[in-house]
């Protein structure tokens, strides 16, 4: 790796810091002002001609909607997500209404940089996002219903952590990130 890539300061501390959470406090809830934040934050983020194909289901314990999400997780996701402040129903306009005409290719992409966008204003607030995919998408998606043209891509759930980062946590290197995607 060049020398002039290693990382001289460290990375934002927001950044460093962030983690997901296998244990979230059922305590915490995550009140309309944060949320409005939040969705702030996601609203902000790039996406390919300013099409900002996103959208977001949400969902609180104690709130009907919550049991209609919560009844669709795999049983590894619902042992830690259902005692999260918010759980979050991620979804992109992938086409035109109900054709196959694409509204974006790079709808999932720009969902990622809103999901992104999020997570760090999460983190800022000291809140904690764990993003998953285990749930039925086929049953979710019958519930609820979404227009047509929108797909829900993945789910996420926010609160307060009830569990500190572990220690040690490895990531790939900052060179294995420019070489893995060639062969060797």
């Amino acid at each position: 790796m060049r020398r002039d890539l290693e990382p001289s300061g460290g990375i934002h501390p927001l950044l460093a810091g962030r983690f997901s959470p296998y244990r979230f406090d059922p305590s915490a809830a995550v009140d309309d002002h944060t949320l409005g934040l939040l969705l702030d934050a996601a609203r902000w983020a790039p996406s390919a001609g300013n099409s900002q194909p996103w959208g977001f289901f949400v969902s609180r314990p104690g709130e009907a909607d919550h049991e209609r999400v919560v009844r669709h997780l795999a049983p590894s996701a619902a042992r830690w997500a259902t005692d999260a402040g918010l759980l979050i129903v991620t979804l992109t306009r992938r086409h035109v209404d109900d054709t196959e005409l694409l509204y974006s290719e790079f709808s999932d992409y720009d969902l990622g940089q809103a999901i992104a966008h999020m997570t760090v204003q999460a983190q800022a607030m000291g809140l904690s996002v764990h993003q998953f995919r285990a749930f039925d998408l086929e049953a979710l998606t019958k519930e609820l219903d979404p227009n047509p043209g929108w797909a829900i891509v993945s789910m996420a759930a926010l609160g307060r952590a009830a569990e500190e980062p572990p220690e040690g946590r490895g990531r790939r290197s900052a060179a294995d990130l420019l070489s893995a995607p060639w062969a060797p």
